[in-house]
């Protein structure tokens, strides 16, 4: 059997863009993948009832539609089509309104009220319309050359690098700061630490430049159209193939691990090189099979293709710091997808599924299904009656479900202290290990969580880059 250029273990999205980018520049590459089935988070299944098609991790893809990476493959012609909400994000209020996020910031900025419209307007106005240089610039990693854009990097930098809390006081009222605030609960982390703003702003410009949409069919297409390309471009897939022990793996000059770090430690023997790496929150996740549509109060959520719900900013860092603290929920923030809504393929006619998940302690092994229904009854009177099937993932379910879920950690990785700046841990190129033929390529390395292929993309940069310099 001739040997390998590269394996790649894991075929979620990173792992899949990291073999598909070595494979189309004519490397040898094999997938070798635990389940029976490709995809990490991006997944589509029947969980609750025949005919519903649910996301179990990932829904909506604001980054996935802007991703480098992506952009550079046709998926298009590998199947994956993107569908677009009416409303992007909805964030409605106990009143009965909602702030929005749609394509306009003219018009996002309205739903905040007229005293902060100018505000949110001012807050955006430099990085609005330059999508492709920005993210091009902080979905990188530092190691590999000068940004596109250096001025305009430090720019959002300076604002990126503050906590929500500090770029929320911007703003005067309850709407602008809770939008931005549910925006930056996105870092699993409370809204009140470094960098979160950052976060808050990517999400808020990946609306007004490309979008938060649906993938046709459901998250599984993204993963399937990347697969589609893999072997178009003479790739090899091998699912139910799991690895316990590095010798295990077919002979290859390079191994590239879509895992955690403390599985590539564990499989490739590098012992406790990973051992300081801390994970994060869990999620709470509930996928509900409905016999209609959520009845929101606010008229945008009833548009919406996700709806937040955190009736205050401190509420909403309340929430997270409990989670992050190893405190019970009390009352959650919650991030919710309404699929069916943008794409109606997803459910029987007039039936819907819903995604929704809140913030709970790693390892958590409580039933936060009462609290969190207790917070959609606040802002959609009636939900539970339209409850047809429920399919209910606590921490310990998501970490069986993928191992790179660590005590059921999404993020795979703690967004917080230096590590939100650096990770898996301090090196020049940070997805090569002490074994000069392994590497690290998950959401574990930068730019970090999110489907968008973004940390296979620059995994495969460097594998390629010391297989050419070693050939």
């Amino acid at each position: 059997m001739p040997m390998l250029d590269a394996v790649v273990v894991g075929a979620g999205p990173n792992g899949l863009t990291a073999a598909a980018e070595l494979a189309r520049r004519g490397f040898a590459v094999e997938v070798h993948e635990a389940h029976d089935t490709i995809g990490g988070g991006a997944r589509t299944e029947e969980l609750t009832l025949p005919g519903f098609r649910h996301d179990p991790c990932s829904a909506v893809h604001p980054l996935g539609i802007g991703s480098p990476a992506f952009r550079a493959m046709p998926l298009a012609r590998h199947g994956l089509e993107w569908l677009h909400p009416e409303v992007d994000l909805a964030h409605p209020f106990p009143d009965g309104t909602a702030a929005a996020l749609t394509r306009s910031v003219g018009e996002s900025a309205m739903t905040l009220g007229p005293a902060d419209a100018g505000a949110y307007r001012r807050l955006l106005a430099p990085f609005v319309g330059r999508w492709d240089t920005l993210a091009a610039d902080f979905l990188r990693t530092p190691w590999d050359g000068l940004p596109r854009d250096p001025y305009r990097l430090a720019r959002f930098g300076l604002l990126g690098l503050q906590p929500a809390t500090w770029v929320a006081r911007r703003f005067q009222g309850e709407k602008a700061r809770g939008l931005f605030a549910g925006l930056a609960a996105h870092a699993i982390a409370p809204t009140s630490g470094f960098a979160t703003s950052a976060i808050a702003l990517v999400f808020a410009l990946a609306a007004h430049e490309n979008g938060w949409p649906v993938p046709r069919g459901g998250s599984q297409a993204i993963a399937d159209a990347l697969a589609s390309y893999l072997r178009e471009q003479g790739g090899t897939l091998r699912t139910g193939s799991e690895v316990k022990r590095l010798d295990e793996l077919p002979p290859a000059r390079a191994y590239v691990f879509d895992t955690s770090p403390s599985a590539l430690a564990r499989i490739a023997g590098l012992g406790s090189a990973y051992s300081h790496y801390r994970y994060g929150a869990s999620a709470f996740k509930i996928d509900y099979a409905l016999s209609g549509p959520v009845p929101w109060t606010a008229e945008a959520a009833r548009r919406a293709g996700t709806v937040h719900i955190g009736p205050t900013a401190t509420a909403i860092d309340a929430a997270l710091t409990a989670a992050v603290e190893g405190r019970d929920p009390s009352v959650p923030f919650l991030i919710t997808a309404q699929p069916s809504l943008t794409d109606p393929s997803r459910a029987p006619e007039g039936r819907h599924v819903f995604w929704v998940y809140g913030h709970v302690p790693a390892g958590w092994e409580g039933d936060a299904t009462d609290v969190i229904e207790r917070q959609l009854e606040r802002f959609a009177p009636g939900f539970r009656d339209l409850v047809l099937a429920r399919a209910v993932s606590g921490p310990p379910q998501l970490a069986a479900r993928n191992a790179n879920y660590i005590g059921g950690d999404i993020a795979c990785g703690a967004f917080s202290g230096l590590q939100t700046l650096i990770r898996p841990k301090l090196a020049r190129v940070p997805y090569a290990t002490a074994h000069p033929a392994v590497f690290l390529c998950s959401s574990a390395t930068p730019p970090g969580p999110g489907v968008h292929g973004m940390s296979g993309h620059h995994a495969a940069k460097a594998v390629w880059r010391q297989l050419r310099a070693s050939s």
